[in-house]
């Protein structure tokens, strides 16, 4: 890598309601902690559709060149998980900022609503066409722009051996993604094909009904 990491500028265990105080959930979902880890649960059915989906926003405010890591537990399947990330309003706002319009977890309000974020989605098992041909996905928005993807390493919940690590770096427009060390993806943005570079925001973790799983140890550092 042409880069390095620099000072922590947030860490989260996320073990408990305390830790998570000032996220904010769109959509119909529960946080509980049965392990001293963050559990996400879908409240209403996937009979629902998008309607049964949520995210989760951590409230902070992230620069441009960072490092994201948090460890992944997978509990039940099928669903899906996405980490947004560098989400902003399309004016720079903060994306939790009330002028920008009310979302509710349906997935066309984040890439076809008016917030800027990449996606990377990296637990894909809603659809039996994705629990076929496993793939991690990084998609550009505003828009439904498919940037890059590579091989899911990760196995089916009765065969998984968590905690997975997952890393993101983003360092002027280059976005690799990492699952226990392993490079899954690396795109470059050239802030021209799929619109301007996102230079940093917000960290959502999405899941798409009726997955449940956990999270812990969410680390940010600067990159240099």
């Amino acid at each position: 890598m042409s880069y390095e990491k620099g000072s922590l500028l947030y860490s989260n265990a996320l073990s408990s309601e305390e830790d998570v105080k000032g996220f904010v959930m769109e959509g119909d979902g529960v946080v509980t902690f049965p392990h001293q880890r963050m559990r996400i649960e879908n409240l209403r059915p996937p009979e629902d559709g998008q309607k049964a989906n949520t995210v989760f926003w951590c409230p902070e405010t992230f620069p441009a060149n960072i490092s994201i890591s948090w460890q992944f537990w997978p509990i039940r399947e099928p669903g899906l998980c996405i980490l947004f990330f560098a989400a902003k309003g399309q004016g720079g706002e903060h994306v939790l900022n009330a002028d920008l319009q009310k979302r509710t977890g349906e997935y066309s309000l984040y890439h076809h609503g008016d917030i800027n974020a990449y996606h990377v989605s990296y637990f894909r098992r809603k659809y039996e066409e994705e629990r076929a041909f496993q793939t991690v996905n990084l998609r550009k928005s505003y828009g439904f722009h498919m940037v890059t993807q590579g091989p899911d390493p990760l196995p089916a919940v009765l065969d998984a051996r968590p905690p997975y690590t997952m890393e993101l770096y983003v360092f002027n427009g280059e976005v690799s993604f990492h699952i226990n060390t392993l490079e899954i993806f690396r795109w470059q943005d050239d802030g021209v094909a799929y619109g301007s570079l996102l230079e940093g925001g917000s960290i959502g973790f999405r899941q798409m009904a009726p997955l449940i799983a956990e999270y812990a140890n969410l680390q940010v550092h600067e990159l240099r």
